[in-house]
């Protein structure tokens, strides 16, 4: 045996220290989408909504009529003027802002020729696309709550904290609203990440971020114009956004599961489907930009 080799077997094994995890990329996803400008006036536009429904049913107060939706409940509930404002913005408003960074998350840092120094720090592309999907459902459950609690806190300030109704007509504890409340903000965030993950796979597709954007938004309103297709009935269970409004089933006294948890696993499903698909395709992508 050499002197060398001697030496080298005499010689303590290097302590590799492991790798601790680091959330420093993540939280710079963050910080890129609520610091741009156009992110905070699309928040703002959401909580427009909110704002214009209490303030016409204080000016025209409902007569009742109409059976014991959310709009009639309003001026017992503050709560439900959250709830009526989620509901109006769901099919539209909520989507558009997700298929926007969305959209951006891949194809805007091709457009702006950011995206080959990004993999070049190096970053692995699979943590790049679970960043990028977990800043979606952050962002996705910012923009829920901002419509929820600007809804609810004022509609709470103007019509006061009365006994809330559930769907059953049974009577449930203010605490007990609004942790049906929050629930409800969860359930449409999983929803909306479902959104995301079709536009994240979309955003591989292209270096246009605008052109990516109204793809996932037509998807979106042809999946719900063919859900009220009657005669479509057979592939609706199949649609992205057909549990969309089921989360009336978090309302009722006790909580019904008939249709949020077929909704979570269909959501789910989307999720790992076109995360795995932008995952493929990214994956083996040349990245020139």
């Amino acid at each position: 045996m050499s002197v060398a080799e001697s030496d080298a077997l005499a010689a303590p094994a290097e302590v590799v220290a492991p790798q601790r995890l680091s959330t420093r990329f993540f939280r710079s996803e963050l910080l890129l989408i609520f610091g741009r400008r156009r992110n905070w006036v699309g928040m703002a536009v959401l909580a427009t909504v909110p704002i214009l429904i209490i303030v016409a049913v204080k000016l025209s107060p409902p007569s009742g009529d109409g059976g014991p939706d959310f709009i009639n409940q309003i001026t017992q509930n503050g709560i439900f003027a959250a709830l009526t404002a989620l509901t109006l913005e769901m099919p539209l408003f909520l989507p558009v802002a997700v298929a926007a960074i969305s959209a951006d998350s891949v194809a805007g840092e091709a457009n702006l020729g950011t995206l080959r120094y990004l993999l070049a720090v190096p970053v692995d592309r699979t943590r790049l696309l679970v960043v990028k999907l977990g800043a979606i459902t952050v962002f996705a459950f910012a923009a829920t709550m901002v419509v929820a609690g600007v809804g609810a806190l004022l509609g709470l300030a103007v019509f006061g904290a009365g006994p809330m109704v559930s769907l059953s007509g049974s009577q449930l504890p203010f605490w007990d609203g609004v942790l049906r409340l929050v629930l409800v903000c969860l359930y449409l965030t999983v929803c909306l990440t479902a959104l995301g993950a079709i536009g994240m796979f979309v955003s591989t597709l292209t270096e246009q971020p605008i052109g990516a954007a109204v793809a996932i938004l037509v998807l979106a309103v042809g999946s719900q114009i063919m859900d009220a297709i009657p005669q479509l009935s057979a592939i609706h269970t199949y649609l992205p956004t057909h549990y969309w409004l089921a989360f009336g089933d978090l309302l009722r006294d006790p909580i019904a599961l008939d249709r949020t948890v077929p909704g979570l696993l269909s959501a789910l499903a989307y999720v790992a489907i076109f995360g795995t698909a932008a995952w493929a395709r990214f994956g083996g992508r040349d990245v020139t930009s």
